[in-house]
């Protein structure tokens, strides 16, 4: 996992939570990094898992809110990094629906080996989307959370629906009704 999403996330913790917080969880996760991210390095998922089980079991906060909010939180690294990608859609529906034949090819160029889910459109009128995501990693709220701000994004608004197809979480159908 890049390492991008480790330090971001740590600064959201501290931003949200205090740096003690962001102590706590790494003091007591067992991590090979020991904690010590840089942006442009590669890391485990076993690391952001065990910082998110040890930040929720801390906040009481469940580990899909969590990732709700920290998906939300990331979509300013994408204003900041990529604005151009942003600027070439009009509609979040059209965004959301290139995120594997373009979003994902561009995220790539810039993090050539980064491990992204798939996201298989399944069905797309001009306001609604059927998406099918799947990844090793049950980070689909993060997902959720860049889908709102990408909502947010184009000043438009939606119900996302998620349906769990594997109860991991590894493999989630989003239903988008644009409003």
């Amino acid at each position: 996992m890049k390492g991008i999403v480790f330090t971001e996330f740590l600064e959201l913790v501290e931003d949200k939570f205090g740096l003690e917080m962001v102590d706590y969880i790494i003091t007591n996760s067992d991590l090979e990094s020991n904690g010590i991210y840089t942006a442009v390095g590669i890391y485990s998922f076993s690391e952001m898992s065990q910082l998110l089980q040890h930040l929720s079991e801390r906040t009481q906060i469940s580990i899909d809110n969590l990732l709700l909010v920290y998906g939300e939180y990331f979509f300013r690294v994408l204003e900041k990094s990529s604005p151009e990608l942003l600027l070439a859609y009009t509609d979040p529906i059209e965004m959301i629906s290139a995120i594997e034949n373009h979003i994902h090819i561009e995220v790539r160029k810039i993090y050539p080996d980064a491990e992204l889910p798939t996201f298989k459109v399944i069905e797309k009128t001009a306001n609604s989307l059927i998406l099918d995501y799947k990844s090793s990693r049950a980070m689909h709220h993060f997902g959720l959370g860049l889908m709102n701000k990408t909502f947010e994004h184009f000043n438009a608004t939606a119900v996302i629906e998620l349906e769990k197809i594997k109860e991991d979480g590894t493999d989630v159908r989003f239903v988008i009704h644009k409003n």
